[in-house]
């Protein structure tokens, strides 16, 4: 699987059944070049004027499945992280 096709399916938390969003990067270990875990970029605020949430970062020992359109995860959700919304989602798939 490459990144971008990683990039193309939604994110869900198995638990609450949330969808985070949509893996935009990875993070690698330099030393081993080992996947460390997907990394989400944070909602913008007022179309990035006032900045964007904080990334969230998944580890690849929290992801359960990859399937072909969705990557189910158990992690814990900060407080106050709302995840991308669906109409915003569609700008990033271009």
């Amino acid at each position: 699987m490459t990144l971008t096709e990683l990039r193309k399916k939604d994110v869900i938390q198995v638990q609450t059944g949330v969808n985070l969003g949509r893996a935009d990067d990875l993070r690698l270990n330099e030393q081993t070049a080992q996947v460390e875990g997907i990394i989400l970029f944070g909602r913008a605020r007022l179309f990035g004027l006032l900045g964007r949430q904080p990334d969230l970062f998944i580890p690849w020992q929290e992801i359960t499945q990859m399937g072909q359109d969705v990557v189910l995860v158990r992690t814990e959700i900060p407080a106050g992280y709302t995840g991308r919304p669906p109409f915003v989602q569609k700008w990033f798939d271009k």
